[in-house]
């Protein structure tokens, strides 16, 4: 296990603390030549979101919710294996993670309230809906034969 340097800032002043990551390291599957069978490229971040006092309860009880399907046990993962350099992995890693948990815990879209069309909007389209009907029954006759 390794560390990053830093906590990772979802939206505002909330962010995870370095404390709560956890880091694995393993060898990119794939083509590579011979770096790839000597380097721990490919990196897993771990996350424990069920356990976590980081996010303030209302996010984390929605970033629940809305991550249910990819939670084992609690626990987000992220992996990311399409740079060379493990750094660079580990970057993306985090750029994931945080991107995920910031929409997670974004608050519902305001719902949208039906509104009327207006009568203007409704009586032009109605004129132009006839004009229409008009030209074309102009061309039914034939007469241009």
């Amino acid at each position: 296990m390794g560390h990053m340097s830093g906590p990772l800032v979802i939206r505002g002043s909330v962010s995870v603390p370095e404390a709560e990551l956890m880091w694995r390291f393993s060898r990119s599957s794939g083509p590579g030549g011979q770096h790839v069978n000597t380097s721990d490229s490919q990196v897993e971040l771990r996350f424990d979101l069920a356990r976590t006092q980081a996010l303030p309860p209302v996010w984390k009880q929605r970033a629940l919710e809305r991550l249910a399907g990819r939670l084992t046990g609690g626990v987000l993962t992220v992996k990311a294996s399409e740079h060379r350099s493990q750094w660079r992995n580990r970057e993306a890693a985090a750029v994931r993670l945080t991107a995920l948990l910031a929409q997670a815990t974004a608050p519902p879209p305001k719902q949208r309230r039906a509104t009327k069309i207006p009568r203007g909007i409704n009586e032009r389209r109605l004129r132009v809906k006839k004009q229409r009907s008009e030209t074309k029954r102009g061309r039914a006759n034939g007469s241009w034969d």
